[in-house]
């Protein structure tokens, strides 16, 4: 978790510095799969794991469901 959490502030200073705006996910591609991140307000990260075949754009869509009901329970 502490890893996730460290990867999602490096990509919100990354996109800030490359005036990108507010960052939505990091994502992070190797040979066996996907690791996703996304923030769950200020106290949270969400992190999924994907096969390499995943089917992505139905992998973000969950997400950003999963994170606005994580939001509700956290906030």
């Amino acid at each position: 978790s502490a890893m996730s959490a460290a990867m999602l502030s490096r990509g919100e200073r990354i996109a800030s510095e490359l005036r990108r705006g507010i960052l939505d996910q990091v994502y992070i591609h190797g040979d066996n799969g996907y690791v996703l991140l996304s923030a769950v307000g200020d106290e949270a990260v969400l992190t999924t794991l994907a096969r390499k075949d995943a089917k992505l754009g139905l992998i973000f869509l969950e997400m950003r469901r999963a994170t606005e009901d994580l939001i509700e329970l956290v906030g």
